[in-house]
């Protein structure tokens, strides 16, 4: 039985949205034809061991490889060799996966073929660093990136100049193969080259980028990791680089397909949607501040927008971590949101969920949360503060104090973040 309630509405528009980006339903479509000599599958991601399975299910010939996932994140593979890495944060493992890959891809010839898996979060589940940088070091810079508010393209850019398998790196080891790259998308606007830092992609940035966006953000690296970046020793495989040359890559699924699938189910229940944007970045507080005033615009005034409607956008939001709380960017979207949308007429027309279409929200334990005009009384009423639990950005803990975390386990997907607001 359909759940017709508003948070069984939202919920619905969030699983359509995952929905549309099922590798068993996006992969078989673009798989390319069968190589005269072998098939090497190499993937990393948290979406690579499903794109894996959807490649073994519909092949029609010998296959070998190794897909690179989180912990959490594996299938029981035929042919294909599943390995987990650390997120969001390498390790050991994450240097050993990166190895495999490159492993994997070492000394094919013109015949052969080499199917690349590339989703997001696989930046960190293969680390190989570049000649001269240590693992330790790579890993205090990718800690203070996460905690600085840099963007996702801002880390991305820094990691590609930091490896030894990103920035095409994997493509160019895997030389004179063909390598076709079969993409799921989170990065806002389905930049290739930016999708798990692009292993097997050119990448156009330069290694002068990465370093103005450390000194952007203040963080602190060795003169090693300076003077690499200042005289372009870790630079990445460009666009026209020969090795690359007939390679090909498909974006088969992005933000954009789920949102427009949201919309088509949305409709179905007899709801006008409005997608706003599948690029939305920025602080996770201040995106909460922005929809909620467009959702009290369209609650109070009809404006732009009639009621009843739903909005929905995608992107990573970003948080700056300054306390030590339980959450991650999409439960402190919804705190926020609730709290901006708190005393304001109309606001008890209001529903909003926001959830990581990957089941994985930082440390909340959750894929994200939904909340209503009763949200923050359930949490005050329990002795809790909203303003307290944002400024520790502890906001997991108290909307899950109000059975309002939204939990899916892993999705075997990763089209970033979605948000759905509903206005009655």
């Amino acid at each position: 039985m359909t759940d017709s309630t508003p948070q069984g509405i939202l919920v619905q528009l969030y699983r359509a949205a995952l929905d549309a980006a099922d590798p068993r339903k996006v992969i078989p479509p673009h798989l390319p034809a069968l190589p005269k000599g072998r098939t090497v599958v190499v993937g990393v991601g948290k979406a690579a061991a499903a794109m894996a399975q959807a490649v073994e299910q519909h092949w029609q010939g010998a296959i070998s490889g190794v897909v690179v996932v989180p912990v959490g994140a594996t299938l029981a593979l035929q042919h294909i060799k599943v390995l987990t890495g650390s997120h969001p944060v390498p390790d050991d493992s994450s240097a050993a996966g990166a190895d495999a890959l490159l492993q994997a891809v070492t000394g094919l010839t013109p015949d052969d073929l080499v199917i690349a898996l590339v989703s997001g979060g696989g930046s960190a589940l293969c680390a190989k660093p570049a000649a001269g940088l240590t693992l330790k070091e790579k890993q205090g810079i990718t800690r203070a990136l996460l905690l600085s508010g840099a963007s996702i393209s801002e880390i991305n850019t820094v990691r590609r100049h930091l490896s030894a398998i990103k920035g095409g790196r994997l493509a160019a080891a895997a030389y004179p193969a063909q390598v076709v790259s079969l993409l799921i998308s989170d990065i806002p606007g389905d930049e290739p080259a930016l999708i798990a830092s692009g292993p097997t992609l050119p990448d156009s940035s330069r290694c002068e980028d990465a370093l103005a966006i450390l000194q952007r953000y203040q963080v602190s690296v060795s003169a090693t990791v300076r003077s690499a970046l200042s005289g372009g020793q870790w630079e990445s495989v460009k666009p026209g680089d020969s090795r690359l040359f007939h390679h090909r890559h498909v974006v088969v699924a992005s933000a954009w397909d789920g949102m427009q699938a949201a919309a088509a189910r949305a409709s179905e229940l007899g709801l006008a949607s409005h997608i706003l944007s599948d690029a939305m970045e920025g602080e996770a507080r201040d995106l909460a501040k922005a929809h909620a005033a467009i959702a009290l615009s369209v609650a109070q005034r009809q404006v732009p927008f009639q009621a009843p409607c739903v909005l929905i956008s995608g992107g990573e939001a970003t948080v700056t971590v300054r306390g030590a709380g339980r959450g991650g960017r999409n439960t402190e979207f919804v705190l926020a949101m609730a709290m901006a949308l708190k005393g304001h007429r109309g606001s008890e027309r209001i529903h909003a969920l926001s959830a990581g279409t990957d089941g994985l929200d930082g440390r909340a334990a959750a894929a994200g949360a939904w909340m209503n005009a009763q949200t923050l009384d359930q949490a005050v009423a329990q002795g809790m503060s909203p303003l307290t639990s944002l400024d520790n950005n502890d906001s997991a803990t108290l909307l899950g104090a109000c059975n309002a975390l939204v939990h899916t386990g892993p999705t075997y997907t990763n089209i970033n973040d979605f948000r759905a607001v509903l206005i009655l």
